[in-house]
């Protein structure tokens, strides 16, 4: 079978969805006749997902988790913004509400959103969204002009894409709050590899507010 034949996802109608639907249910309650009693009782997920948007990066299957273990926010190419409300909500959420433990930034390679970011094409109203990659980009403007392979160039923007955006969720007013009033609370950076399913830590973790830079530090 072909790559383009796996990728195929044109039969897929409507109607298939509401059906997959029943056929979830039907062998949910084989395994388990209590399921959706108890997933209706609540949440406490211990781990908040900021991932891509990408249909080929679900968050639960590649971690091989179940609902209700992971909270998720995803946006095009997993960026942190201070100004996305919808994000900060979520982010407050998770950690004052729910009380995660885990804050987990997840790009992948192959990034469209990345790769979009290192052109100059026009894209419609997501360029306002790319800007932001764009100026990981120009932090480290040295290190990727001196890489001469496209692939490579971009797959490293992803890491640093993954690595700012850790960063800026460290400089939040909520996750710094949450550090100084004793909660136990750690931010990750991961990227998820397509063609191999297998995450790679970018071993890029803080649980505290002592190794940020000092201009970001909230007394």
């Amino acid at each position: 079978m072909s790559t383009t034949e796996i990728n195929d996802t044109s039969h897929i109608t409507y109607e298939m969805l509401l059906e997959g639907n029943k056929t979830f249910v039907a062998n949910t309650l084989k395994l388990d006749p209590t399921y959706f009693d108890k997933l209706a009782n609540g949440q406490k997920p211990p781990v908040l997902w900021i991932g891509c948007a990408d249909s080929r990066v679900p968050a639960n299957q590649i971690t091989n988790t179940k609902p209700g273990e992971i909270f998720v926010h995803r946006n095009i190419a997993n960026v942190v913004v201070h100004s996305d409300m919808n994000m900060l909500s979520v982010l407050d959420y998770a950690v004052n509400i729910l009380e995660v433990k885990h804050v987990i930034v997840c790009g992948h390679y192959g990034c469209g959103g990345v790769i979009a970011a290192l052109g100059n094409d026009q894209n419609g109203l997501v360029d306002n969204w790319l800007r932001h990659i764009k100026d990981v980009y120009r932090l480290y403007a040295a290190e990727l002009d001196a890489i001469t392979d496209n692939q490579q160039k971009a797959d490293r923007l992803v890491e640093l894409n993954v690595i700012e955006n850790v960063n800026n969720l460290t400089a939040t007013s909520i996750v710094q709050n949450a550090w100084k009033n004793g909660k136990n609370l750690s931010v990750h950076g991961w990227v998820y590899t397509l063609s191999t399913g297998y995450i790679n830590d970018l071993n890029v973790s803080f649980n505290s507010n002592q190794n940020i830079d000092k201009v970001f530090k909230f007394k």
